[in-house]
């Protein structure tokens, strides 16, 4: 008789705690009672003093000072794994641990700059955390599914390759929902991740433990994936940094994922960090390893500083944002103005015809996929993420799948897609008419999703981001404030779009939503990584010149 899937799963989960030193395990936790436990790392009493130093540091110091010997990678890595298993223990953000491996690693590094006096790469000894589906070496990738629990992955993926050729760490694997195709994070085997700044609401997904993590500082940088908004969602929702690169800019060959086949709308690894600064080290260390000769999918594309110093961008002077509204983005405004820049409405062209598009494409075969790899262990596909003791209960499906379309019709909503792309694109342009700076508009910033992160199980709108996926344009997200129960009144309102509209207007208390993270993205065109990022650190630089204003 076949083991019940339950008794796997929870094999599996008591392996994982079995995996964590027991001297890091604490005894102090916080009651579930007490909603934001942000700052519990940092007075949990299991880090030092030089270990609170390392991992409150920015990238650009960790790397400074890992280059120089001033701090060991030994020193750094073992900071960062005590924080990111504080991480896992009110939060519930990891997957797999592997300590003595990652520490090993960490001490080869050393050993190597004692000895030659240099660097084995631009990330040399940064310890770096990877969502669950990036392959390890011999560890799995069960991507929340028991059906591939106790399956190791026989090689690595090109990313993990690549990272530790250029000198990181990978220390953690990150909790994920299972299938990956949701904007929250829950699964059978793991279950599920809680936001850290109010536990009661998601922390976003389907990158939710990376968000977790790196907001509560256990990791420097850590890796996500984004098919509809799952590097941005958990990063608007926990506060950090998070950027969505453009179809295979990043590689990721050797990575397990669902709906594979399915190149349509692909999947994208992005990075996730508390500073722009680790953005980009990851982004150029990576492209600088010329990845298309390990990916064949990967674009053959250098990385450009004169994109980076925006050439194609009046060199940075006089931007024009587009500003797409309905979120409360005054504040950007404002500061973006004040710091010199212009700003404009951007009319979205058609954005509910390419949502549906782009939910045409995935429901053509989501369904069967799902079936076979569960059917393999006999779990239940979710259907929900609303916790079964939580007083509001489901109001819907978030992604109803169809039962199969032909070839034939799936090729009528790729080619669909491809058209939509060419009118925003001709959109985009004729935007020159407009900015007065003799140039279409620079980017748009827009909002991340129409709330801040909201109660577990109610996250059913991902249109702001999977819109960009769409068009495969790349979008930073960057933290502006937290939800203020003063200022962020529910402001009367008459008229609505339509009933979606008026629904989550009427869902809106800021109770509710307390101490949660607000964020927007900034939005560039295709394989634009190194211009988005520039202008991203204008947008954040103007933000936070504005708030030592104000």
């Amino acid at each position: 008789m076949a083991t019940d899937w339950k008794i796997i799963a929870a094999g599996k989960k008591a392996q994982q705690q079995a995996s964590i030193p027991k001297e890091w395990l604490l005894s102090n936790l916080p009651p579930q009672s007490v909603l934001d436990i942000s700052g519990f790392p940092e007075t949990c009493g299991l880090l030092s003093d030089e270990e609170l130093q390392i991992t409150r540091s920015d990238t650009d110091t960790l790397l400074a000072k890992l280059a120089s010997g001033e701090w060991s990678s030994v020193k750094v890595t073992t900071a960062f794994y005590k924080r990111a298993i504080v991480a896992q223990q009110i939060t519930n953000c990891l997957t797999e641990i592997f300590v003595e491996r990652a520490l090993a690693r960490a001490a080869e590094l050393d050993e190597h700059l004692k000895k030659t006096g240099k660097v084995v790469g631009p990330l040399h000894g940064l310890p770096i955390s990877l969502k669950d589906q990036i392959n390890v070496k011999g560890i799995d990738s069960c991507m929340g599914y028991v059906s591939w629990i106790d399956k190791p992955a026989e090689s690595n993926a090109v990313l993990t390759d690549i990272l530790e050729s250029a000198g990181a760490v990978p220390f953690v694997k990150t909790n994920i929902p299972q299938t990956l195709m949701w904007p929250e994070t829950y699964n059978h085997v793991f279950g599920r991740t809680n936001n850290p700044y109010n536990r009661s609401l998601t922390s976003g997904g389907s990158s939710g433990g990376e968000g977790a993590l790196v907001s509560l500082r256990g990791s420097p940088v850590g890796v996500g994936s984004d098919i509809g908004g799952s590097v941005r969602i958990p990063s608007a929702f926990c506060g950090t940094y998070g950027l969505r690169p453009c179809y295979g800019r990043v590689p990721y060959a050797g990575c397990v994922n669902s709906m594979e086949g399915q190149d349509s709308v692909p999947s994208v690894l992005g990075p996730i960090s508390n500073d722009i600064a680790g953005i980009k080290h990851f982004m150029k260390a990576v492209i600088d390893a010329k990845p298309w000769l390990q990916d064949p999918l990967a674009v053959r594309k250098r990385w450009s500083e004169e994109e980076y110093n925006l050439v194609d961008h009046g060199n940075g002077k006089n931007l024009c944002f587009g500003i797409l509204w309905d979120d409360g983005l005054e504040t950007v405004k404002k500061a973006l103005l004040d710091a010199g820049h212009k700003v404009i409405d951007w009319k979205p062209l058609k954005h509910p015809e390419i949502y549906e598009t782009l939910r045409g494409v995935w429901g053509a075969g989501a369904e069967e996929d799902y079936r076979t790899v569960t059917a393999l262990s006999g779990e239940p596909i979710i259907s929900t993420m609303v916790p079964e003791d939580a007083i509001v209960k489901d109001s819907g499906e978030w992604f109803v799948v169809d039962t199969g379309v032909s070839a034939f019709q799936l090729w009528q909503t790729q080619k669909h897609k491809r058209d939509l792309r060419q009118e925003y694109l001709r959109h985009w342009e004729d935007t020159v008419s407009v900015t007065g700076t003799g140039r279409p508009v620079d980017a748009i910033i827009s909002p991340v999703a129409p709330y801040a992160a909201p109660p577990h199980g109610l996250n059913k709108n991902a249109n702001y981001t999977l819109i960009w996926n769409g068009l495969d344009y790349a979008a930073l997200v960057i933290p502006v404030s937290k939800v203020d129960q003063a200022l962020d009144v529910q402001r009367p309102r008459n008229q609505f779009y339509n009933d979606t509209d008026k629904a989550l207007y009427e869902s809106y208390n800021p109770e509710t939503f307390k101490n949660a993270p607000i964020s927007v993205q900034v939005v560039g065109r295709t394989l634009e990584e190194e211009a988005v990022i520039a202008m991203s650190e204008i947008v954040d630089n103007a933000l936070k010149t504005s708030k030592a204003k104000s």
